[in-house]
């Protein structure tokens, strides 16, 4: 016996870095040192200028969203939501991204899919300055059914430690602006599914009145990025606290900065939620606090300023072509996430 016949072809992980490298060299730039292939990535800091860096990481997957993927063969779009969630999620203490390491596990290695999610996170690097610099892929027959593959991230950025945002100034009084979601983004997937699927009996292909794409359409919308809009905010401490709303919605995200002294109040009228979001509680008879305890509902990142920095924050955000909306107030508390229809 070989290896091949196990189930584990090297000659199908050779053509498939083929493509890949040319789309992870595409996002390299003049922290990278070395080349695609070593045993680690290299990376220096000296060209940032910075006086006290401090490096901010995270780690993440795409969930059951990529069930939808693979049934649709939309393969590049899981590669995009696993940068752009990453990317979120250490913006929201200030940090600017430098690289990301990716890891892919399926049954059997398809190269034409592997080319695909690759080509997705480069193009999401590209998009936040941000460097493709590893990954791992793993060929595990018998664990993964034909089709299927998992994906998972991991970013390190960097930020210099005055401008750490972490929420300690919030304070009663503090307003919170929410900037628009393009769907779902990564989370709350299982219960989508069950409610679209198993319930309701829809398809990916099912067109609803009202909606301008398919049910897979946009349960496959990938998730956004907000660094382009938000870095230089953070760099003038313009900001005393970010949210990225993901897995566990409002309830579960906002408490994560707030200081123990007040609450949130967010008014559920302040915005339009998008209709995928309606066609999932109805479908799965979901209840409202549910529904805002699992998705975004339809802003992705939610925005603390303190009053007298709004019309500067404002006008950053409109120069920037970013939409946004005032969803909420700071109170005295104890960390609680209160709602007003």
């Amino acid at each position: 016996m070989n290896y091949a016949d196990a189930g584990v072809s090297l000659a199908r992980a050779d053509e498939a870095m083929v493509g890949v490298k040319k789309s992870v060299r595409s996002t390299f730039n003049e922290g990278v040192l070395g080349d695609v292939g070593n045993f680690g990535g290299l990376f220096t800091l000296n060209h940032l200028g910075m006086k006290d860096p401090v490096l901010v990481s995270s780690v993440d997957g795409v969930g059951t969203k990529l069930k939808i993927d693979i049934e649709m063969g939309t393969h590049e779009l899981p590669g995009q939501d696993i940068v752009n969630h990453c990317c979120d999620d250490i913006l929201v203490q200030g940090a600017r991204p430098l690289f990301f390491l990716d890891y892919v596990a399926t049954g059997r290695l398809e190269p034409g899919v592997m080319d695909s999610l690759v080509a997705g996170m480069s193009k999401a690097c590209r998009e936040n300055d941000l460097v493709l610099i590893g990954g791992e892929t793993a060929e595990m027959p018998g664990f993964y059914g034909p089709g299927d593959y998992d994906i998972s991230g991991t970013i390190v950025g960097v930020v210099e430690r005055e401008n750490i945002i972490d929420g300690k100034s919030i304070k009663p009084g503090t307003i919170i602006l929410g900037l628009p979601s393009t769907g779902l983004h990564t989370n709350g997937y299982s219960l989508a599914r069950k409610a679209l699927f198993d319930v309701a009996g829809y398809t990916v292909d099912t067109r609803i009145d009202g909606m301008d794409k398919t049910i897979g359409e946009a349960l496959a919308t990938p998730h956004r990025s907000y660094y382009k809009s938000l870095i230089e905010l953070c760099d003038k401490k313009l900001l005393q606290g970010l949210v990225h709303v993901t897995g566990s919605g409002y309830q579960g995200n906002i408490p994560r900065i707030l200081p123990d002294n007040v609450d949130v109040v967010i008014d559920r009228s302040a915005w339009e939620v998008p209709m995928i979001f309606r066609v999932i509680q109805e479908a799965g008879s979901v209840e409202k606090d549910e529904m805002y305890s699992t998705f975004n509902m339809g802003l992705g990142m939610l925005v603390f300023i303190d009053p007298a920095n709004l019309s500067v924050v404002e006008e950053h955000l409109k120069s920037k072509g970013e939409v946004f909306y005032k969803v909420g107030e700071v109170v005295e508390g104890s960390r609680q996430v209160k709602f007003k229809d």
